[in-house]
This record gives C-alpha cells, structure tokens and sequence, in this order.
C-alpha cells in the first residue's frame, strides 16, 4: 500500500511535467521558433541531452540505494571539464525539483520526524550557505586546485560506495550516539562545496548508528531539500544562471525517472549496482585527478 501511494505521487508529478513540457514545446513550435530550440540545444556539443542520460541513471541510483545522485553527476560533469563551481550550482538548481518531490513523498507517508528535520536541516543551511559562498571563490580563482581536491573526495566517496557491496549488516543493538548539529553542518557544507555527499555522510551515518531507517531516509531527504533549495539560491545570487542547458537535462531526466526509481528498487540488485557505480565513480574521478596533474 505505501508502495502504491509512493508511485502514485511520482506519477502524478510526471504527468504534470509531461504535459507542461507538451505545452511548451507546441507554444514554440506554433511561433515558429522549434528550430531555434533544437540549436539552442545542441550547444556545448549536445550537453544538454548527455545530462538527460546522467539525470536518468543519478535518480535511478538514488532511488534504489538512497544515496549517490550528487557523486554521479559531480563526477561526471568534472570529468566533461565542467567549472567546479558552475556543476555544483548546476547539480544543486536541478536537485531543488526531485528532492522537493522526495519530501513531499516521505512527509504523505509518515516517514518524517520534524524534531530530527529540525536538528540537521539549521546546521546543513549554515554549513551550505558557507560551502557555496567558499566555492564561488575558489573555483573561480583557484579552479584546478579545486577540481582536483573535489575529485579526490568523489574518489573517496566511490571507494565507499564500492565497499558497501560487501559490507555485512549493522547490528542494531549497538546504536551509537551522533552529534546531529556536527553531522549536519558537515553535511550541508560538503555538499554544498562538493556537488554531493550528503546520502552517503548523513543518511549513511544515520543509519550505521541505528536510527530507523525509514525516518532516518525521510527526514535526511527533507533537510536535503532545504539545503539545497539554500545552496541553489547562494549560487544564484552569487553567480548568477549558468549552465541552463546543464540544469535542464538533470532536471528534465530526473523527473521523467522519479516515478519508476520505486518501482525499480524491488528489482534491481543493489549489491551489483553498489559495486558497478563505486567503480565507475572511481575511475572517472582517477582519470579527472590524473589530467589535472599531467
């Protein structure tokens, strides 16, 4: 049942996206103006359709294993040689939308505990807000540094990744104490600084230290949304939009995936993702560190 009212949600939200998209497109082709629009999009050697296909895998991946949108399209768009800071405003502009529909979701079903919301979201907004604000700095004037140092962190997070494929079950008597203000601090700063991080660090630690995991899922998700929407709107002010193409192709692959990734998460096997994106996440981010340095 909660299933069902989950996929229903999703696709309520695809159809009205499918038909606001149908809308649009028939308004522009009605003023004549399609094939200007197919130019438009063929900019940057067709990279708007390319995030289309990132934004299709990254929310498959978050939705079967709850974690991993932002390392995908962080790694991947360092590794086009995207701008450190133009991918992070990019992945966060996009990740406004899904993780808007994820909260929503998690709140209809009851997975959401407002006083765990309330601890992590305050300190993820402060750790965000610091993170986009440092970024727009040194990824302008320090860009190569900067690519390289996140890339070493998208390393480490798919090494991480790839070890959860063989990692046994936590015990759950064994729940451990966690300094909810640190870790959403941390949280919000590194994701906001690197594109990504927050599944893995918070939702990861959450769980690791026995918080239910329903709770521990739908909560993280919702202080994800509000530091996201924080961090997109940071960037915003602070550099303005860039990279519309980008954030279309995430947003746009991203919706059209949302309603299937629950679906999909009963079929796919999640050990052999956890170990097929570790892996793929690894070596793009080896190749990204290995042209910065030669």
């Amino acid at each position: 049942m909660i299933i069902s009212r989950k996929v229903q949600f999703r696709l309520n939200i695809f159809i009205i996206t499918v038909l606001l998209l149908s809308v649009s497109i028939f308004s522009v082709y009605e003023l004549g103006y399609l094939d200007e629009l197919f130019t438009i999009l063929a900019k940057d050697n067709y990279i708007f359709y390319w995030m289309m296909l990132v934004g299709i895998i990254a929310e498959i991946v978050a939705g079967s294993m709850g974690m991993g949108y932002g390392v995908i399209c962080t790694t991947t768009l360092l590794f086009l040689g995207i701008p450190p800071h133009a991918v992070s405003a990019s992945i966060h502009s996009a990740e406004s939308f899904t993780t808007a529909a994820g909260s929503i979701s998690h709140i209809r079903l009851k997975n959401v505990s407002k006083s765990l919301v309330k601890r992590l979201a305050v300190p993820a907004v402060i750790g965000a807000v610091i993170g986009a604000v440092s970024l727009t700095y040194l990824g302008e004037y320090y860009s190569k540094i900067t690519k390289t140092a996140i890339s070493f962190y998208t390393l480490y997070l798919g090494i991480q990744i790839l070890s959860n494929a063989f990692k046994d079950k936590q015990d759950k008597k064994l729940k451990r104490k966690t300094n909810l203000t640190r870790l959403g601090l941390a949280g919000g700063f590194i994701d906001s600084f690197a594109g990504g991080g927050w599944g893995p660090l918070v939702t990861g630690t959450l769980i690791k230290n026995s918080f239910t995991p329903r709770f521990a899922v739908g909560s993280s998700t919702v202080a994800k949304f509000i530091l996201t929407l924080t961090a997109a709107i940071t960037f915003i002010l602070t550099l303005g939009i860039q990279h519309w193409n980008i954030i279309l192709g995430l947003l746009i692959g991203g919706i059209f995936t949302a309603p299937f990734s629950a679906m999909l998460t009963a079929k796919l096997p999640v050990k052999s993702m956890f170990i097929v994106i570790g892996l793929l996440v690894i070596i793009m981010s080896s190749i990204t560190i290995c042209k910065s340095f030669f």
